[in-house]
């Protein structure tokens, strides 16, 4: 299983507790206590562990095309007043991310970077109406040349650290790594009205393989 970068402080540090738990149970307890302190130790960093996996993926290319930015469940499918930039009507199609899913966020359109935010907040529940707008979060504007794309970084309730690549002014590939939210949460993208959305509610998505959208 292929670790991703952002992970590696995370596991080492959980590791180094689960040997120093697992040795000091040892000194303290019953051989038989120990033994199952050492089990879960390593079952908690088996669990750790598999929040950064990073699965290969073959890259999709297609303009016209917006792909879901993150592994996870549709929640929202609506039409939205997007006060932060555009100021109009959108759009918006929400990704939410469990624990089991895969962690990784991707660019769901390619293009020139032109604006990044990065948002303090609280840590609202992924699902609370008011995350979108008050948990910590980031906001990337993706311009295709005439179409821009506006996607956001949620954090929630349990993530609490978001992790964005995107920089203003460079040029963004479709279905590349745009980011990551450790432990979870969710993502937002912005349309244009009248864009095609192909999605539902409740539907199960693949971050970077997933058609979510066709845009006209």
């Amino acid at each position: 299983m292929k670790i991703h970068k952002e992970g590696y402080s995370i596991i080492l540090v959980t590791m180094a507790l689960a040997v120093f738990i697992t040795t000091v149970c040892a000194w303290l307890l019953p051989p038989l206590a120990a033994w199952i302190v050492a089990g879960a130790a390593a079952l908690f960093v088996l669990f750790v562990t598999s929040f950064f996996r990073s699965p290969s993926r073959i890259r999709i290319e297609d303009p016209e095309t917006v792909f879901a930015p993150a592994d996870g469940t549709v929640v929202v499918v609506e039409e939205v007043t997007e006060n932060e930039y555009f100021n109009d009507r959108r759009l918006l199609v929400s990704v939410f991310m469990s624990l089991s899913n895969v962690h990784i966020n991707w660019f769901p359109v390619g293009g020139r970077i032109e604006y990044f935010r990065h948002h303090q907040g609280r840590f609202l529940v992924a699902w609370h109406p008011k995350s979108s707008e008050e948990n910590e979060r980031t906001t990337t504007v993706v311009d295709m040349g005439g179409c821009k794309v506006l996607f956001r970084q949620i954090a929630g309730l349990i993530a609490r650290r978001i992790v964005s690549y995107a920089r203003v002014g460079e040029v963004a590939g479709q279905n590349t790594q745009c980011g990551f939210i450790k432990f979870g949460s969710r993502v937002d993208v912005y349309l244009p009205l009248g864009t095609e959305v192909l999605v539902k509610l409740g539907d199960k998505v693949t971050g970077s393989q997933t058609p979510i959208a066709r845009l006209k």
